[in-house]
């Protein structure tokens, strides 16, 4: 990936990821939760959101050098799961709004992107590199939805998981979030019995892609 497409890349999934965020501050709000919104989160000021690691370096390192999977992450937005109403069932609702933001966006810009087909710009400067944009805005969310999606604490998919679980054991099954990042980045780099997580992934992102038109 060239210098310049890198630096889209990681524009768009930097945006991908606040809104992700947002939306959890926004869903625990609605749902008895202020403290995302009391502590200024529910904003689309990047400062306010940006980890200089998960949100800058790692991506960065991902995406030149070449790996078939790019993630990264803003802060988390600040959650109290003692101001929710309905325990387990709403810290799920939270923790999947944001996959569901991200596939919104991704929905969005297939239409978006089927509509400018459409336009007659087509060989145009502002043809390709709308094309582009929107191909990358929809990829690069596809595969923020999919990636949080994973069951693996501390992600959101965890918390959804955890819904399955009996009351006693949900609460262990989620304390592994503190080493949760360790397993996603051994099975990333190590394929175990012949499963190799960041394959999964793309194929995943590759198959909810071809759905989309893309």
């Amino acid at each position: 990936m060239d210098f310049l497409s890198g630096i889209i890349s990681l524009i768009i999934l930097i945006y991908s990821a606040i809104l992700h965020e947002i939306a959890h501050g926004f869903v625990a709000d609605r749902l008895g939760d202020p403290t995302a919104r009391l502590a200024g989160r529910l904003s689309l000021n990047p400062k306010k959101h940006i980890d200089p690691f998960m949100s800058v370096l790692l991506p960065l390192l991902l995406i030149f050098s070449g790996s078939p999977v790019i993630f990264g992450a803003a802060k988390p937005v600040p959650i109290d799961p003692f101001n929710l109403k309905e325990g387990r069932k709403d810290i799920a609702l939270v923790a999947l709004s944001g996959p569901l933001t991200n596939i919104v966006i991704a929905v969005l810009g297939s239409f978006a992107l089927k509509l400018l087909i459409f336009l007659p710009l087509e060989g145009s400067q502002f043809f390709y590199f709308s094309s582009f944009l929107l191909e990358h805005i929809i990829t690069i969310n596809l595969l923020l939805a999919i990636f949080n999606l994973l069951p693996i604490p501390p992600l959101d998919g965890s918390k959804v998981f955890a819904l399955l679980l009996p009351a006693k054991q949900a609460p262990v099954f989620l304390s592994l979030g503190s080493i949760g990042f360790f397993i996603i980045f051994f099975l990333l780099l190590f394929p175990v019995g012949g499963f190799s997580l960041g394959s999964v992934i793309f194929t995943l992102v590759r198959f909810s892609a071809k759905l989309l038109g893309l």
